[in-house]
């Protein structure tokens, strides 16, 4: 593939692009000269930092929706505009090298070194040697490839999992204002996809680019997008929506089935944790005499308590059974290991809770303690995340 197709540019020959920029697309089609049908007339809008992912079965479009935006393939009708701009009134050649364009193989040129593929776009732009030599090395640090070991290799001489970093670093290294990814991460192994997965959103976090991202992998949409739009075949978009309200609230029978009947469990990956919807067991500390625990779990109904230490973080917990006799907390309270951060999801609340054995998981902020998520509770934040309703407390569970 051109180069100019496959890697990333700017505008000016001195300047990168930087930042992020909405895209809009208003009545874009693609009909093919037999007639058939590509792509409908879409309206959508890419907010400027966002990634949105277009996803659905094979032949439904979403590649060459993608391919329109940097003009591989050359609209039907209707108009795209990438920071305001119309971009089927721009050289496509100059477009191009201000798109990144990060394909499933990757497309790095085998005879050039990572090092030349990733200066390709600075180079064509007409970046003096200094710059273009600081930007390869700043990109590949940031993928994770350290310049010193992977810089003069070839792309033979990589893993499937370096290269396609490696891919991404060329996309980005004139730092433009949009990416565009095509199947990015499919033609490596599962393990290596979900660790190229948890980079890219790192990075993202860092770069914050307008990203579309295309893929066939609901599970991959879920995960990376902050927008998804399902699309079904003939080109037309039958949802699009956050990922949340796609798996809580699908908009047709064709989005439901594609989603999956698993769509709650998917929707646990989506949902974050609210300090609203933890429970608040009874706490005892560790320096409390025993009696004094008893206490609390009688006058509260409970059979076990949150054990915190003398700086409110959380120790352990503590038993009705083995609060009895004399002494204190600290001599008979257990270790406490399934927790999680406040900033974590759902998801991984309910995979501690199964992988401990545990009746219920404690989430902190730092080393406080905020409270709990129980198997009921973590259902009620569930449906609260979809429905909007008041949450709903589960006492039973520390009773």
């Amino acid at each position: 593939m051109d180069a100019t197709a496959t890697s990333a540019g700017t505008t000016t020959a001195d300047a990168g692009q930087g930042g992020a920029e909405e895209i809009r697309l208003e009545g874009v089609s693609k009909v093919y000269p037999d007639g058939s049908v590509g792509v409908q007339a879409l309206d959508l809008t890419f907010a400027p930092g966002e990634l949105t992912v277009l996803v659905g079965p094979s032949g439904c479009g979403k590649t060459t929706t993608m391919k329109m935006i940097n003009r591989i393939i050359e609209p039907s009708t209707g108009r795209i505009l990438v920071g305001g701009e119309d971009v089927t009134e721009v050289d496509p050649t100059q477009l191009r090298r201000r798109i990144g364009y990060v394909i499933q193989n990757v497309g790095l040129f085998p005879h050039q070194s990572i090092r030349t593929n990733v200066a390709t776009v600075p180079k064509l732009l007409g970046w003096d040697k200094k710059r273009t030599r600081d930007r390869v090395e700043e990109l590949l640090s940031t993928v994770g490839l350290d310049p010193a070991t992977f810089g003069d290799r070839y792309p033979h001489q990589l893993s499937g999992g370096q290269r396609q970093r490696a891919g991404v670093a060329r996309a980005l290294a004139a730092d433009p204002s949009v990416l565009l990814m095509d199947e990015p991460f499919s033609a490596v192994d599962p393990v290596v996809r979900e660790r190229l997965q948890s980079e890219f959103l790192r990075l993202q976090e860092t770069v914050r680019k307008t990203i579309v991202f295309v893929t066939h992998d609901i599970e991959e949409a879920v995960r990376l997008g902050d927008r998804i739009a399902v699309m079904s075949e003939g080109g037309k978009v039958e949802q699009y929506a956050t990922p949340a309200e796609l798996l809580g609230r699908p908009a047709s029978p064709f989005v439901a089935d594609f989603v999956g009947s698993d769509r709650a469990l998917k929707r646990l990956a989506v949902t974050g944790i609210e300090v609203e919807d933890l429970e608040r067991p009874p706490v005892v500390h560790v320096a409390d005499g025993l009696a004094d625990a008893r206490a609390v779990l009688d006058r509260t109904g409970a059979r076990w308590a949150v054990v915190l230490d003398d700086q409110e973080s959380l120790h352990g917990w503590l038993s009705l059974d083995r609060a009895q006799g004399s002494g204190t907390v600290r001599e008979v309270s257990r270790r406490m290991d399934a927790w999680v951060p406040v900033d974590s999801t759902l998801k991984n609340a309910f995979a501690i809770m199964l992988r401990m054995e545990a009746g219920w998981v404690a989430v902190l902020d730092g080393d406080r303690f905020l409270g709990v998520l129980t198997p009921e509770s973590l259902h009620a934040a569930l449906r609260r995340s979809v429905d909007g309703a008041v949450p709903e407390t589960a006492g039973s569970a520390l009773g």
